[in-house]
């Protein structure tokens, strides 16, 4: 008698396992589906945003307002006082790009040494419910690519706005548990403008991209 019930017992505790180890399959499976897609995209869109804010604010502190046009370009008038060649200053444009790429990368190094918290309610799409966060943190993957960007806008009958932009490049590794993403975060920001009476000249000389820069690798 005694045998039978340790066999009955021994049998509802299979039975439970079993059924444990199917409902964390399911739960598992769900999960995957379901849950860590939109958590992923969350924490993505969290990450990028961050990252951007950091490569933003670096490069006001370090430009701020000491960046004028004619530092940049050099313009050339003729006799009627007409533009006739514009030309970029590539030394100091490369100056530029060498301090703000070594300056995002040493913020993107302070970022990584702490996690951003992205709470799951935001997931879920509830704010009944107070569920907790999770940890993303961000690490830098490889170089801080700076280059810069021209654009001409008409500006009124006659006028151009010649408009300067810095771009900066970088990748990074996203980190969420159980998941990771690479990502490519890529800031415009102006940082010059000018308005040009007159047609644009025939002759632009822009920066040539084998002069831009690729710093910390």
């Amino acid at each position: 008698m005694k045998y039978y019930i340790s066999l009955l017992k021994k049998k509802r505790c299979l039975i439970w396992i079993i059924a444990l180890l199917i409902i964390g399959i399911y739960l598992f499976r769900y999960i995957d589906k379901n849950i860590k897609p939109t958590v992923v995209a969350i924490s993505e869109v969290r990450a990028r945003s961050v990252t951007t804010q950091a490569i933003n604010d670096t490069i006001k502190n370090k430009i701020k307002k000491d960046i004028n046009y004619n530092d940049l370009i050099f313009v050339k008038y003729d006799n009627e006082g007409r533009v006739t060649l514009m030309q970029a200053n590539t030394i100091l444009m490369n100056s530029i790009a060498s301090e703000v790429a070594i300056e995002v990368q040493e913020q993107l190094m302070e970022m990584s040494q702490s996690d951003i918290k992205v709470p799951l309610s935001n997931a879920f799409d509830t704010q009944i419910i107070n569920l907790p966060s999770i940890n993303v943190r961000i690490i830098p993957q490889g170089s801080v690519s700076v280059d810069f960007a021209t654009e001409f806008e008409s500006s009124g009958i006659n006028q151009t706005r010649h408009r300067i932009y810095i771009i900066v490049v970088t990748d990074i590794k996203m980190i969420v548990p159980l998941v990771s993403e690479n990502l490519r975060i890529t800031t415009n920001i102006p940082i010059a403008e000018t308005i040009i009476v007159g047609d644009v000249p025939e002759q632009y000389i822009n920066v040539p991209r084998d002069d831009l820069l690729k710093i910390i690798r």
